[in-house]
């Protein structure tokens, strides 16, 4: 088992860019040997954006240290502070708290275990054909109408041009969106008393994401210690 993940870890990591997830990954007929799979192929991914997000929280910071001792700001600065501002939906342009506050990693086990319960361990239609591997909707004119659809219900299944993409928005989502303000101010406590903040203690904030309030917390949970995917953080 660990000889076949640690091959297909190194067949992700020399021919896989985030596009789809690849074909030869649903011609695995062992289960535990695709969930790890699975992991494996976004895990990378993931990394990749909790990277932007930190660069971003740099800019930041760095921003109202130079601010603090000259008011006088380069305005390429400026107008970068105002487009981050714009992308995370803070209102007040020199809120630092806010930035702090919104702009933050987000723990990769929590990110893995969604990705896995809302695509199915990406096999969802929405998955295959959308890149769409957190179910997210959109009111546009570009996605998909679930089969199911409620009468009178106008929402669409996302359609993402990559599946680095689905993990951006989902990622991006969390961090800016009212219905997760718990799990932000959960992660805001932690930095703060200088606790690491895992995907467990995440997991347990998500009760909004679900129709399933609560008992999709400990869904999530579950599936971030029965595949411990503990071993993915930092």
């Amino acid at each position: 088992m660990k000889r076949v993940v640690a091959i297909l870890s190194l067949l992700v990591m020399l021919v896989y860019g985030g596009e789809k997830i690849p074909s030869w990954y649903y011609s695995i007929h062992d289960a535990a040997v695709q969930k790890e799979t699975f992991f494996r192929i976004l895990h990378p991914l993931v990394e990749k954006e909790n990277q932007k997000i930190l660069q971003e929280r740099a800019f930041v910071e760095k921003f109202f240290k130079n601010f603090e001792q000259n008011p006088l700001i380069d305005g390429r600065d400026l107008a970068k502070l105002a487009q981050i501002a714009k992308k995370y939906r803070i209102k007040s342009l020199y809120d630092k708290k806010e930035y702090l506050k919104k702009i933050d990693t987000i723990p990769v086990s929590l990110v893995l275990a969604q990705a896995a319960l809302e695509s199915g361990w990406g096999k969802s239609r929405f998955a295959r054909i959308a890149n769409n591997l957190f179910g997210e909707w959109t009111y546009g004119k570009k996605g998909i109408v679930p089969k199911n659809r409620a009468p009178g219900k106008r929402h669409k299944i996302r359609i993402f041009d990559s599946i680095q993409d689905s993990i951006a928005s989902y990622m991006l989502n969390l961090n800016r969106h009212p219905a997760y303000r718990e799990f932000r101010l959960a992660r805001l406590l932690a930095k703060k008393a200088g606790r690491k903040f895992d995907g467990l203690q995440a997991a347990m904030t998500m009760q909004r994401y679900s129709e399933l309030g609560r008992r999709y917390n400990y869904l999530v949970s579950s599936i971030i210690r029965k595949n411990r995917l503990h071993k993915f953080e930092g």
